[in-house]
Formats: structure tokens, sequence, C-alpha cells
């Protein structure tokens, strides 16, 4: 069930909206997530992969949506926000809320539910803070750097062809870009950003080992591409590789198609 604070909404929700979120969220694992547009944008983005809403099927309306959450409109119209963003729904005037992209049903088994909000913001972030460090890496890098980038990338390849995981060694990789940028602002972004990291890279690579292991296999073809651009001291192609490389992994972690 999701539960709202005073200070959030304001207004008191009566008995017969929290039985009704209760029904309808029952079949869903327990939430963690801090805010209440996170556990709505969850909720919603997990119905959809479950098929609740499949593609091209209308969501409910937000006095609906409101009713059976147990929140105020402005949670609802928040996560449905975020759902646009993430090309999941499109709003049509004057026809509501549509369908538009579906993750996969194996996401939603696997994802860490409670933090998959967490995890989605993060590739946000990292789309353009990771690519401005791969950018300024092109331009200060230094053999030190140029090796550490080519030891996590090996390190990868090799994990992959074991069929694992292979997250420290991914994460390693993005270290040593962060760390070529020369600015430890970088470096500590990515370090803050660790566990979020970790779960995202676990929840795609396990999605591709359930689906289709030769996809595990674009990951190193794009980081072979900004350790290309950054060896080369291209900036736009090393900036364009990484941003590229973030939002590909983004899309593999809910196991969209065609990513």
């Amino acid at each position: 069930m999701v539960q709202e604070t005073e200070a959030e909404v304001g207004e008191n929700r009566t008995a017969s909206s929290t039985e009704s979120a209760n029904g309808l969220l029952a079949h869903l694992l327990p939430l963690r997530q801090p805010r209440l547009a996170d556990q709505v944008y969850e909720l919603l983005l997990l119905q959809v992969a479950r098929g609740l809403y499949p593609v091209g099927t209308r969501l409910p309306s937000e006095p609906k949506l409101c009713t059976d959450f147990g929140v105020s409109r402005p949670v609802v119209r928040e996560a449905l926000a975020r759902l646009r963003l993430d090309n999941i729904v499109r709003s049509r005037r004057g026809s509501g809320t549509w369908v538009e992209r579906e993750p996969s049903d194996a996401f939603a088994s696997i994802a860490p539910t409670g933090s998959i909000a967490e995890i989605i913001r993060s590739y946000e972030f990292r789309a353009g803070i990771e690519a401005e460090a791969a950018a300024l890496a092109a331009q200060r890098r230094e053999p030190r750097h140029m090796q550490a980038m080519e030891r996590a990338a090996l390190k990868l390849a090799t994990a992959l062809e074991q069929n694992e995981v292979g997250a420290e060694a991914d994460i390693a990789f993005h270290h040593a870009v962060a760390e070529a940028a020369g600015n430890p602002l970088f470096v500590q972004a990515i370090e803050m950003l660790g566990n979020a990291m970790h779960n995202g890279i676990t929840v795609a690579r396990r999605l591709k080992l359930m689906t289709n292991s030769l996809r595990l296999h674009q990951v190193l073809h794009e980081h072979e591409a900004v350790l290309n651009a950054i060896s080369r001291q291209d900036p736009e192609a090393a900036r364009d590789a990484m941003h590229r490389h973030i939002t590909k992994s983004r899309d593999r972690m809910l196991g969209f198609v065609g990513d």
C-alpha cells in the first residue's frame, strides 16, 4: 500500500481508498521508495511490465489512479510525467495516457523492487555527467589512465565469456574514465552511484542471460568505442559514445527489444 504523509499531501484519505489500494497492489512486492511519486511510478512501471496494461492500451484516469493508490493528484501527475520521459507512456490530448513501450516481464521479476526509480534516475544523471567526463578524459588522459581502462575492459570481457555478471569490472571501467577526466568530483559521483550502478548492471546482465546472451557483448563494443575515442583524444566522439552507452545500458536494464 502507498501511504501519504501530511507534509506531502495535506489531506486525509478514507479507509475505502486504502482498502482499494490494498486489493489492487496485493500481488506486488513490498515497496521501500522514500517518495510517494517514486512508489507510484514504480508500481505503474511494474504493472506495465507484467502485462496489466499492454502496449496500445490506456491507463486509468488520474482520478482513478488517485483513488486506487490513495495519493493526491500531483503525486500521480509526477509519476506519469516520469513515465512519459522514459517513453513508457504518451499523453494524447483529450484521450488520456496510453502505453507506448513495455519493459519485459523478466525485468519485473528480477528488478530490485523498492529501488527501481532510484536506478533509472541514476542512468539519467550518469548520461550527462559521464558523457562530459569522457570528453574531458579524451583531453587529459595519461598512459596510466589508458592502462586502467584497458584492464577493466579486459576483465569485463573475461567475466562475460564465463557468463558472469561482471558488475565490478564494468564499474571499474567507468571509474577509470572518471579518473582520467582529472576532476575528483567525477570520481565522487561514480562512487556515490556505486550501489545503483551495481543493481542496474546486475539486472541487465541477468536479463540478457535469460533471453539472448549474444546481446551481452554489446556492452563490450560500447566500451571499446569510448576507449578508442579517448585514446585518439577525440572529445566529441568520447562524449557521444559514453552517452550512447549509458542510454543503451538503461534500455537493456529495462529489457527493451532493439537495444
